[in-house]
């Protein structure tokens, strides 16, 4: 954190916008855990503290008990992440923002102290999540213009603004936030395609009707309600038959070349180059691992099966033969010196997005 962002973080509390029944994520197993500060303070202020983000809401607001649910859907983001994205923001007292994804209102709440209250516009799509936000940013002594209403349009009556910042993963950029920021503004939100949950931080200078600029890190938002990829049954795709009747064939392909992790460049850059396509990377059994792609466009499919001291064997159904398109990703992202997030761009115009490598007149539909 720099030095300019110091007093807000000191006065931004983040206990002041947690709820009393929270689900803390744990980084070393992977999953959420509730804590409930009646029952537990010492576990509830402890996480509050702690450097991982936290989920306060499941499956749109339709889950109840003190378990998790199935789809975390409104969070504190891990306050590292939070202040690194409001740092890329390059910020400055005064200017207008427009922040998507209220949430807790704790991100709302440092650009209200660090630009005033009238120039910063929050919007939520939960109309229950906005309420709690307002009080807890009004019970704060932070009076920024809370809407609760579809972020994806922005919020013309606000606009023009210096800057975008969103705090939902995104599949695509809208235009209403190009058309509503001040030529030379910077749009800043977490983006991505459906291959994969591997999103990175675009940050974007408008200028001519037209947004352009690097990824600055990776990261892992949940999805923006509009833009979530809709649930698909592996059957509709893979009948039970359906390994009789695939195309055949190997791969050199390895595991450990393949299967990355999480926050690594290559399932990112295998979705800016293979379109219309998902992505699901199976438990490993037995020293097996089955990697899976659909394709979101038609019912195309794949199947890489990686075996420990094995050949790697392919089936690929349908239209498209999905494998060869992603094993060109990757060969073509391996050519190139397995570039970083960073080195990668996105343009955004009233035509559509574009990625790139290192120069944005070498572009690409994505």
């Amino acid at each position: 954190m720099s030095p300019d962002w110091a007093p807000t973080f000191a006065a931004v509390d983040r206990a002041a916008f947690l709820p009393d029944l929270m689900w803390p994520f744990d980084m070393d197993t992977g999953t959420s855990v509730s804590v409930d500060r009646a029952a537990d303070p010492d576990a509830w202020y402890g996480a509050v503290d702690s450097n991982v983000p936290i989920v306060t809401q499941w499956d749109d607001g339709k889950h109840t008990g003190t378990a998790p649910g199935r789809l975390s859907t409104s969070s504190s983001s891990m306050p590292s992440v939070n202040y690194a994205m409001l740092q890329a923001l390059d910020i400055h007292e005064r200017m207008s923002v427009l922040d998507v994804g209220t949430g807790t209102g704790e991100t709302a709440g440092a650009l209200t102290h660090r630009c005033g209250g009238r120039n910063v516009t929050t919007v939520e799509v939960d109309r229950a999540v906005s309420t709690r936000a307002r009080e807890r940013l009004c019970a704060a002594g932070l009076y920024p213009d809370v809407i609760a209403g579809d972020g994806i349009k922005g919020c013309i009556s606000n606009a023009p603004y210096d800057r975008v910042l969103a705090t939902v993963g995104l599949r695509e950029i809208p235009g209403a936030w190009v058309e509503q920021t001040r030529q030379g503004g910077i749009i800043l939100a977490p983006w991505g395609t459906h291959y994969s949950h591997a999103d990175a931080v675009a940050r974007l200078v408008v200028k001519g009707g037209t947004a352009s600029g690097r990824f600055v890190r990776p990261v892992e938002f949940m999805k923006t309600r509009a833009q979530r990829l809709p649930a698909r049954d592996h059957g509709d795709y893979v009948p039970s038959d359906g390994f009789d009747h695939a195309d055949t064939s190997t791969t050199d392909v390895t595991e450990s070349d393949f299967v990355t992790g999480q926050y690594t460049a290559l399932p990112f850059a295998l979705g800016l180059r293979v379109r219309n396509c998902a992505q699901a990377v199976a438990d490993k059994r037995n020293g097996a691992r089955p990697v899976w792609f659909y394709g979101l466009s038609d019912r195309s499919w794949a199947c890489a099966m990686f075996r420990d001291g094995g050949t790697t064997r392919v089936w690929q159904s349908g239209p498209r033969r999905l494998w060869d398109e992603v094993e060109a990703a990757y060969r073509w992202w391996k050519d190139r010196g397995r570039p970083e997030h960073t080195r990668f761009g996105l343009t955004v115009t009233p035509e559509g997005q574009r990625g790139w490598l290192d120069d944005p007149a070498d572009s690409w539909s994505v």
